[in-house]
């Protein structure tokens, strides 16, 4: 992967993690604005539920920021684009769809059919 390439990408990520971190901070202004004392207990339920919702929504989210910034560590070690199963080349494809991608299509396949046979054990 050229040096264009990799700098693409980089900017790509750096823009993803920038919107779900104020994203995150979003949901903890309206999770501490809202409070939970509601006199109706259907309205503290629904305020409840959301929360929960936003909340589920952001540990997806915080570990998303992980894989994000595991593919940064990646550029910075120029290994990015390549399987980490294979070390064969990531289509661009691939990448452009899936930018945190560290797996090529065949391996990612071959990874879950085995998570799928072990599950059961």
């Amino acid at each position: 992967m050229n040096d264009n390439q990799l700098e693409f990408f980089r900017q790509r990520l750096l823009s993803w993690k920038s919107e779900l971190l104020e994203e995150a901070m979003d949901t903890k202004d309206n999770l501490s604005s809202e409070g939970l004392q509601r006199p109706d207990i259907a309205d503290r339920a629904q305020v409840e539920s959301s929360a929960s919702i936003q909340l589920r929504t952001r540990d997806r989210e915080r570990k998303l920021i992980s894989k994000i910034d595991s593919a940064l560590r990646r550029i910075d070690l120029k290994t990015y684009g390549y399987c980490e199963d294979t070390g064969e080349p990531i289509g661009l494809g691939r990448l452009k769809a899936r930018p945190i991608a560290s797996l090529s299509v065949q391996a990612q396949e071959r990874h879950e059919k085995n998570e799928r046979v072990y599950k059961d054990e």
